[in-house]
């Protein structure tokens, strides 16, 4: 096996992926903080913060879309464990300077493991359905700087992304 594997715990002594074993765990308290955003046109931008795109209210279908995806994580990521979420609340952040919409997740849990994915997921497919609504006035529109900013819970602690420190 090689050394990078020995790191990587989706791999066993046999590099076989495996789901990893949570199950001597104890359970914690558990949260994980993502942020993203999608960058238009100003004149899409315009449609999303004055609610006038054709398909209804985009924010409020990406914010229910994001809850669905952060609950769904476990049948799309293939080595994730299933969670019985607690909260996952699902913030916009309009930027008119640089037509942007930012989202940011934030997903708990009591568990044994953490919710960094359903958090990360959560992001994507907010974000992928303001792609959607929007595609047929703007389909250049970039969806970018997904990232961790923040989790708490279990045995590795407290981690927080150097940006936002």
């Amino acid at each position: 096996m090689s050394a990078a594997n020995e790191s990587l715990t989706h791999f066993n002594a046999a590099g076989q992926a495996h789901m990893v074993d949570v199950g001597a765990k104890p359970e914690t308290a558990r949260v994980a903080r993502v942020h993203g955003c999608i960058r238009m046109a100003p004149t899409t931008f315009a449609l999303i913060a004055g609610g006038a795109a054709k398909k209804g209210d985009v924010l409020g279908i990406a914010r229910i879309a994001a809850i669905q995806g952060a609950k769904r994580t476990a049948e799309l990521i293939p080595l994730c464990h299933p969670l019985a979420l607690t909260r996952v609340g699902v913030d916009f952040r309009l930027d008119a300077e640089t037509s942007r919409v930012h989202i940011e997740v934030t997903a708990e849990t009591v568990g044994r493991t953490g919710v960094e994915m359903e958090a990360l997921t959560a992001a994507s497919v907010g974000l992928l359905t303001i792609y959607d609504m929007c595609k047929a006035v703007d389909r250049g529109m970039v969806i970018e700087e997904i990232h961790l900013l923040e989790k708490a819970g279990g045995k590795s602690g407290h981690w927080l992304a150097d940006a936002v420190r």
